[in-house]
């Protein structure tokens, strides 16, 4: 009898030892996420930096000096102000979805936007990668327009601060050569 209580106990000990570490080992495998919510202004819009403003209607978020982010477990959103007065709404907004999955918005006329966002292992970064489809003139022959399109990596990191977002960007496009990179800051309003 003695023996077995001794068995048991040992077995109980043993038992929450391996529940305590495969917890903590758990535990530790969690990454921070950085929480990039806010209201965000910077000196220019991002699409001025690659001088590749012409690829995206005025509501655009890429045309915008200000944002406003809205983090959620699953998505993030993007909304700024949209100035153009032939608009439906007075906020432009673009749903990224944390799992990759792709979301488009059609603004017709042949003009459309494909984009999606991926988070580092680290939770540090997010990277949007979106492709722009836009109707544009030929040479000789203004009208005539033909589907021109730009891809667009932004690679967006948080300061250590939490105070400004950093977003490197490059561009390639099939209406010029080459690949065009800048760096954009934003800082915290809000």
């Amino acid at each position: 009898m003695r023996n077995k209580r001794y068995v048991l106990s040992c077995m109980i000990i043993l038992l929450t030892v391996v529940f305590f570490f495969t917890v903590e080992a758990q535990n530790n495998n969690v990454t921070h996420r950085t929480n990039f919510s806010g209201e965000w202004e910077t000196k220019e819009p991002i699409s001025i930096g690659g001088n590749i403003f012409c690829s995206y209607l005025e509501g655009d978020r890429m045309n915008s000096k200000t944002m406003k982010i809205v983090e959620d477990a699953d998505f993030l959103t993007i909304e700024n102000s949209n100035s153009d007065p032939s608009a439906t709404s007075t906020i432009s907004r673009e749903k990224l979805f944390i799992d990759g999955k792709e979301s488009q918005i059609d603004h017709g006329q042949g003009n459309r936007k494909k984009f999606t966002l991926k988070l580092s292992p680290d939770g540090e970064t997010m990277t949007i990668k979106s492709i722009v489809y836009f109707m544009n003139g030929t040479p000789y022959h203004p009208n005539v327009r033909q589907q021109a399109y730009t891809n667009v990596t932004e690679v967006w990191k948080m300061s250590n601060d939490g105070k400004s977002i950093t977003v490197q960007s490059s561009a390639k496009s099939n209406i010029w050569d080459g690949e065009r990179s800048w760096k954009t800051v934003f800082v915290k309003t809000n």
